[in-house]
């Protein structure tokens, strides 16, 4: 609860700098996300989400669901499922690597841990670079919130509520 707190703490201050950083931009809102990878693709979900990040850790198997609920991890007392974003996504499964890592998601009072490939970095990205989902892919994902423009490259911004669904 303490780290949520903290989170939210640091990210009103981050947004106030911002915005006296950015006056030039018209006080433009600069969204933060923590980004990372499955597979071969970079997404992000938004750093309010984020309870913390840790390297993983012994988790149980939980009988009768999906493939993609590995199972239940213990974290300082506290018992959060386990989901691997790569079985989600339809990606075959990897062996484990010293570049994975948990990612704890809160949103509102369901907690998670979501296993992923890698980390990449915190990202800040104006509210105008992120782009609707575009109707053709609507259809069967709503997982993904947005596309998100970088210099470079694109980052899909991931719904930590959609992950976070029961569909069993």
């Amino acid at each position: 609860m303490q780290d949520a707190m903290a989170l939210k703490e640091l990210f009103e201050k981050q947004k106030k700098g911002n915005k006296d950083e950015n006056r030039a931009d018209d006080n433009e809102e600069i969204l933060q996300f923590i980004g990372f990878i499955i597979g071969t693709e970079e997404y992000a979900i938004p750093i309010l989400n984020i309870l913390e990040i840790v390297k993983p850790i012994g988790y149980t198997r939980v009988p009768e669901t999906p493939n993609y609920v590995l199972g239940v991890f213990n974290l300082r007392g506290n018992v959060f499922p386990l989901i691997s974003l790569r079985l989600k996504f339809g990606l075959p499964p990897e062996k484990l690597n010293k570049d994975m890592r948990y990612l704890v998601v809160r949103h509102n009072d369901q907690i998670a841990g979501f296993y992923i490939d890698r980390l990449t970095e915190a990202i800040r990205i104006k509210q105008s670079d992120i782009d609707p989902v575009p109707e053709t892919l609507l259809e069967n994902n709503q997982l993904i919130f947005g596309i998100g423009k970088r210099e470079d490259k694109l980052v899909s911004i991931l719904k930590v509520e959609e992950i976070l669904k029961k569909d069993f």
